[in-house]
């Protein structure tokens, strides 16, 4: 059992008879009434976003979970499959399962989550940063510069389509954020 004192970002609590992770908390302390702790859970099972209210100190059940690296290794009819990066296992997740799935590259180092207790697989995490390679968008033109706040869509080795600056032209490579899909820089190989 944890506490409200305990919360942290990435934690899994079970709320509800459900698992959750907590995306986000803030302890609050108000001039009059007892303090409580806002959060913002991710339902592991449906990916949506509840706002919740703790009063403090309350006691809530941690789920135990284990975060594993995995290597993507190909996309079939069957789903995701991906090999431990350690034990050489090979499993395949259901779309359900996987996080920004048009972000996945063939041979990308991925972070999946398991439910200590049962073993099974909840989530599947992407690195922070990935870098990709520009296949199409339509040619900059001379005078557009890093100052300028305009973008324009360029599609990326995945197929996905990811809004870049004017001065990336077919055949840059850019580092992508993944948790907004943005583009962060012009990446030199």
């Amino acid at each position: 059992m944890a506490t409200t004192a305990d919360f942290r970002n990435g934690m899994c609590i079970e709320f509800n008879g459900q698992l959750f992770f907590i995306i986000q908390f803030q302890h609050v302390k108000p001039g009059k009434g007892p303090a409580f702790v806002r959060t913002k859970l991710k339902n592991v099972s449906t990916g949506k976003v509840l706002d919740n209210t703790f009063s403090s100190g309350v006691k809530v059940t941690e789920a135990r979970v284990e975060r594993r690296p995995h290597q993507f290794l190909y996309k079939d009819d069957l789903g995701y499959h991906f090999m431990n990066s350690e034990t050489f296992e090979q499993i395949n997740l259901a779309e359900d399962l996987v996080d920004s799935s048009h972000l996945l590259k063939e041979g990308l180092e991925v972070e999946i989550v398991y439910h200590a207790d049962t073993e099974t697989p909840l989530m599947m995490n992407l690195p922070q940063f990935i870098n990709y390679e520009v296949t199409y968008t339509e040619p900059g033109v001379r005078g557009d510069t890093s100052s300028t706040n305009s973008l324009k869509p360029a599609t990326v080795d995945t197929g996905a389509t990811i809004m870049v600056p004017l001065f990336v032209n077919t055949g840059d490579n850019i580092k992508v954020d993944t948790r907004d899909q943005s583009y962060v820089e012009r990446v030199k190989e």
